[in-house]
């Protein structure tokens, strides 16, 4: 039996490919509804297990469509979670029904994985809620997006699979709004600027990941996925920088390897800062300061807000 996940069955969904649709990849086409709140790799999964049918059959990920395709899909009931709850310290900012806004800490994982299978946020959501959106299970059951370990703030996460599936959309589309604070090595002489480069997988370094394009290149390689990061200088420092960051896309690592990448790496970075902390500081300084969305059951939407931790404020203290 699942813990603290809501009822656990199989959605069925069903197309009609419109003139103006064919041509297009059937992976490419179903990621795309938002009826289905699928990434790209997870639909691909869909279609390979055969859970995908298109006029009545199998198909590959790779299929042009064509007008009037009737297209089948079957979610399958995700696994029971086998992951433990644990009574862990939890900032709730937000709560209701349908979601839950959480105040991460720095050093929190927040979901298992290889290595980390306890102690993280969802060990402690599953101790705190009822229930958690199913979807996403059996080891991260209504996460729809990540913070990294060392990274602080707001997080929300759906206790329904309405919620789970309105929050991804959103984040398709890019309604999201998301806004961290960072500080830096260096100083930054433009009060603002735009970072656009596409970021993917380390050719070398597996666990790392990097900017495989630079801005405007006219070649694209497939393992790369456009990142889009705009900052703003809050306050300099003799050596430091410190800056409001947005971001229009959620990459794996994007703001760390975005601003390592104008040379402006962050502070406390193990992975893309400086091998010198003279800082003295374990773990990359950003922080999750707002998190805005539309409420996914009344579309109202909804603006958090988390101060900095007490670390990073003594960080600050010590430059000024």
């Amino acid at each position: 039996m699942a813990f603290g996940v809501s009822a656990i069955i199989a959605v069925e969904f069903k197309f009609i490919i419109k003139p103006e649709q064919q041509g297009q990849r059937l992976d490419l086409y179903l990621s795309l509804l938002p009826e289905l709140g699928r990434s790209r790799s997870q639909v691909k999964k869909l279609i390979e297990s055969g859970n995908v049918l298109v006029n009545n059959d199998v198909s590959e990920p790779s299929c042009k469509l064509k007008a009037d395709d009737r297209i089948k899909i079957t979610v399958p009931a995700p696994e029971p979670t086998t992951l433990k709850p644990e009574n862990l310290p939890l900032e709730i900012v937000y709560e209701d029904n349908d979601i839950v806004v959480v105040n991460k800490p720095k050093g929190m994982v927040t979901h298992p994985a290889p290595g980390n299978r306890s102690g993280t946020l969802v060990n402690a959501l599953l101790h705190h809620c009822d229930h958690l959106a199913p979807t996403g299970a059996p080891v991260r059951p209504g996460i729809v997006h990540r913070l990294d370990k060392d990274t602080s703030g707001l997080l929300v996460v759906a206790k329904t699979d309405q919620a789970y599936h309105s929050l991804v959309r959103q984040l398709k589309e890019r309604k999201v709004e998301k806004t961290y604070v960072a500080l830096v090595h260096g100083v930054i002489k433009n009060n603002s600027g735009v970072i656009e480069a596409r970021i993917g997988r380390h050719p070398v370094q597996r666990k790392k990941m990097a900017v495989i394009e630079a801005p405007n290149s006219k070649h694209r390689t497939p393992n790369s996925r456009e990142a889009f990061t705009s900052y703003k200088v809050i306050q300099r420092f003799k050596y430091f920088t410190l800056v409001e960051v947005k971001i229009m896309t959620g990459r794996t690592h994007q703001i760390r390897v975005h601003l390592s990448f104008i040379g402006f790496p962050l502070v406390g970075d193990p992975t893309y800062g400086k091998k010198a902390n003279e800082l003295d500081v374990a773990g990359q300084l950003l922080h999750a300061r707002k998190l805005g969305f539309f409420h996914p059951r009344t579309n109202e939407f909804m603006e958090f807000s988390a101060a900095l931790p007490e670390e990073f404020q003594r960080v600050l203290q010590k430059i000024a």
